[in-house]
Parts: C-alpha cells; structure tokens; sequence
C-alpha cells in the first residue's frame, strides 16, 4: 500500500490546529478533531480522494466561523495560553497566523 506525500491545504491545517487547541474544552471539538484526524488517513490510503476531505474540512470550517476566524481563535488560545505565538514557516496558515499574533501582541 502505498501512501501519498500529500500535505493538507492552509484551511486544513488551520482547523486542525484549531481542533487541537480547544478540544479539552468541548466533546464537540474533540469528536471533530478524531473524525479530521481519520478523514486525513483515509485521503493517505487512497480511501477517499482529496476533494471529499476538503469539502468536509470547507463545512467544519464554516460551522467555526470560517478560516480567518478559526486562524484569530487559534493564536489568540495559545497567546493566552503561553505568553507568545511560537510557529514558523513559510506556508500560507504559518504567515497569516504569524499576522494575527503581531496584531495581538501589540495590543
């Protein structure tokens, strides 16, 4: 069986991070992280094609307000959490979030 190198589009990544942050807070952010999580393994394995995980990822996203708002929501936790916003890189969710920390961080 062979896997695919395929890396999960900014909106996925987002969400995911999103997901990871808060789901000590709700079941509900729990339960979507595992079904995300499983929804990704199945794309690797050639269970489902790409463009059914992002149709699920574009609703999850959607119910959380979008990929900007989940982007604001997930720095802000970690800001809040840590003191700082400690992710690099030159991917498109790494920059915006990246802009969002400097926002907040000069408040």
């Amino acid at each position: 069986m062979e896997n695919k190198r395929e890396k999960p589009t900014p909106e996925a990544k987002a969400l995911s991070l999103y997901l990871m942050a808060h789901k000590k807070t709700s079941p509900n952010h729990k339960e979507k992280s595992r079904r995300l999580n499983k929804l990704w393994s199945q794309v690797l394995t050639n269970d489902i094609d790409l463009k059914a995980y992002l149709y699920e990822v574009g609703k999850m996203l959607k119910s959380f307000g979008g990929y900007s708002k989940v982007v604001e929501d997930t720095v802000s936790f970690y800001i809040n959490k840590t003191g700082e916003w400690k992710l690099e890189g030159e991917d498109k969710y790494c920059l915006d979030a990246k802009e969002v920390a400097d926002k907040l961080l000069k408040k």
